[in-house]
Parts: C-alpha cells; structure tokens; sequence
C-alpha cells in the first residue's frame, strides 16, 4: 500500500470523493485518536497572531471527524479544501472549512476561453451553496500552458473570473487563484509565477477574487518568499505551507525557515488563513503538532 507521501494532490481528492459516502456525524464528544496533551497546543496556538488550518488531501487516509478532533484539540480554526460533501462536519468541532475545492481541476481552467461556459455554470452552482454552508473561500486555477503565451492566459483568466464576480460579490465568496509550481509538480501550468497570478487579479479588481500563495510552489519557481510576499500582500488571501524540497514537514530537515515567515506574516497583521498543506513522511500528527508550533508566533 502506497504511504501518504506517495499520494498527489488529485489521487487524493479522488480517494476522499470516493469515500464521502461513509462520512461519520459523530458529536463533538465522540471518541478520537488524540491524546489530552493535544489541550495543551490549543491554548498556545490561540495566543499566536496567525489563524492556521490544515489540508484534507494531505490527510486522506484519516477518517474527517478525526482530522477535526485533531485540529481542534492544537487550536487550528479549520480544515482546508473540503468537497462539499465534508463541508459541514468541521462546524460540529467548533471549525470552518478555510477553502473550499475548486469547481474547475488544475490542468482545464480559466486561461481556457472554450471552458469558461461550464465553469462559469459550475461557479455559479457552488458559490451560493458555499456561502450557505458557511465556507467563504473556493480555490481555483488557471489551467495548463497548453502552447498559450503569458498575455493570452492572463487576458482569459481575467475575462472568465470577471463574470463569476456579480455571483461571488453578492454572497461574500473569495475565488482564490493557486499558484503552483510547474517545475516538478504541475508541469505546464500556467500561474506559476506570483507576478503572473498578480496581473490577473489587478486585471478582474475585485475583492471577490484574491490569491492562494503557496509559499512550497513559489520558493520551488521563484524563492525570495518573503519579499514577494511583501511586495504583494493586498493581493494575497490565503497561504499554503510544506517543506522544501519533497513536500513534507516543515521542520529544520528543509532549506524554508517557516518561523521566519510566519513571523513576517504575522507582523503585516495579516488575518487570513495560512494552511498546512505538507505530505508527512512520519506520524501524521505528530507532524502536524510540529508544524503547528513551528507557526505559532
């Protein structure tokens, strides 16, 4: 059986759709796989000035309501990209879902004009049913390369977004562009770079529609995290986190200092999400414990 490390992003959105069905419903009080000492965490990371989640995907093979136990006992405030079929268990743990999944997938997005129809129409399906369950971020994407130039992507991007905007403003939903890297992960991808994913929100203007800046994408294309991140805060809605190379921990075994960027983040008074986003090669919560202290700031 492959381990958690092994798993990419989309196997593991396939994995979890597949299992929604035997999503439990059990009570806040149901038991879980978390030690008290996981109390502890909660109160220090209640003190920190950063609000943080954690990626289903990246925890597929645990059970929701367990996932949810676990961050609520390390004080987490959500749980990141949720289909909607998981949307309303977080709510039972005092959580939110911080990101929705997209209604579009990452190789066939905005920068295609012949796929604006569906996903204009899938867009205008979820956004309502997200606000209505309480989930007031979607992640969306560009799409793939495929032969376009930069100019052309952008120019797509923006036209397809502007005209889910009136559907978003008017149920205070936030589309979050991704950027991926497309050197190891996601090849061919087109907002790969964050002046790329900048010019298309500069382009749509809207506060409806901001940036997902995963520092683990971004440090693999461009680095310089901090002062990109400086340079284009107003444009960023969420963040993404994971060890540098191989996506795993973010602990002192990767080139990234997280404590460093936390505290940056932090001091921009930023009050979005930052989401833990890393595939762990150890004990899952463990890790995630780990992580979680590691941004505590």
């Amino acid at each position: 059986m492959p381990t958690p490390s092994d798993l990419s992003r989309r196997d593991a959105l396939l994995a979890l759709g597949a299992a929604a069905v035997t999503v439990s419903t059990s009570p806040l009080g149901a038991a879980s796989p978390v030690s008290t000492a996981g109390r502890m965490d909660a109160v220090a990371v209640r003190a920190g000035r950063l609000n943080q989640s954690v990626a289903r995907w990246c925890f597929a093979r645990t059970p929701i309501n367990d996932l949810c136990a676990s961050a609520k006992n390390m004080g987490l405030m959500g749980v990141d990209l949720l289909g909607d079929t998981e949307w309303a268990v977080p709510k039972q743990y005092g959580l939110q879902c911080t990101m929705g999944n997209s209604f579009g997938a990452i190789p066939v997005g905005f920068n295609r004009l012949n796929q604006h129809d569906k996903l204009v129409a899938d867009g205008e399906a979820m956004i309502p049913k997200a606000a209505a369950a309480g989930v007031r971020k979607i992640v969306v994407f560009s799409g793939n390369r495929g032969g376009l130039s930069d100019g052309e992507g952008i120019a797509n991007c923006i036209t397809g977004l502007k005209r889910l905007m009136p559907t978003a403003e008017q149920h205070g939903v936030v589309l979050c562009m991704e950027m991926l890297n497309s050197k190891v992960d996601h090849k061919d991808y087109h907002a790969d770079h964050t002046a790329w994913a900048v010019e298309v929100a500069k382009g749509v203007n809207s506060l409806s529609f901001r940036l997902l800046y995963d520092i683990y994408h971004m440090q693999v294309m461009e680095g310089d995290v901090i002062a990109t991140i400086k340079a284009n805060l107003p444009w960023i809605a969420h963040f993404h986190t994971a060890g540098v190379p191989g996506r795993n921990e973010i602990d002192g075994g990767q080139e990234l200092n997280y404590r460093g960027i936390a505290e940056f983040i932090a001091g921009t008074g930023y009050e979005g999400v930052l989401a833990h986003e890393f595939l762990p090669k150890r004990e899952g919560m463990k890790s995630l414990r780990e992580a979680v202290e590691v941004c505590t700031v």
